[in-house]
């Protein structure tokens, strides 16, 4: 067993991957304080093809050092839009045909591992607030929540690891390859 080169990962150009069939999702961020997570979303997104990144409320946008420096040029290859007004952002994806998805611990919500994506649907994910979560008003408005099962004594994850978590959860169960 040997550590890859570089040059045999075969990554692909940032051409290619603006030409590449994606995964039928979208994230949405919103009021995301933390440039890192902001970063770290768009470096997720890009290693599964994610069709694209929304900034919602107060947060960063590119360029910007600290998205750039997590990002890792994810932010050339990856789509993304800020939209001031998350709310009106929501009502827009779904009159776009896109089922909205929040990642929040609610009443009702559905623990990840049981989640089955459909995969003739389009989703939007959504995560929110660092400290607040996703908003109440947004949770409202989405038509199922999901949550990270989780079994110590926290019960939240860091932003950036959440989006891993969800993301690649989607990735394997819509099957894409």
């Amino acid at each position: 067993m040997r550590k890859l080169a570089n040059e045999e990962l075969e990554r692909k150009s940032i051409e290619e991957f603006k030409k590449s069939e994606k995964l039928p999702v979208v994230i949405f961020l919103d009021n995301i304080r933390s440039l890192n997570n902001v970063g770290s979303a768009f470096r997720t997104a890009d290693a599964f093809l994610v069709e694209k990144i929304y900034l919602g409320g107060i947060t960063g946008t590119p360029p910007h050092r600290d998205i750039t420096k997590t990002a890792l040029g994810a932010t050339e290859s990856v789509e993304w839009e800020h939209m001031s007004d998350t709310i009106a952002g929501i009502k827009k994806l779904k009159e776009d045909g896109y089922k909205i998805i929040s990642v929040e611990q609610v009443d009702k919500s559905i623990m990840l591992n049981d989640f089955q994506p459909k995969v003739d649907e389009k989703y939007c994910l959504v995560f929110g607030n660092e400290v607040f979560g996703v908003d109440e008003k947004i949770v409202e408005e989405s038509d199922e929540c999901i949550e990270i099962p989780q079994h110590g004594t926290k019960h939240s994850l860091n932003i950036s690891v959440s989006v891993g978590i969800v993301i690649w959860d989607f990735y394997n169960k819509i099957g894409y390859k």
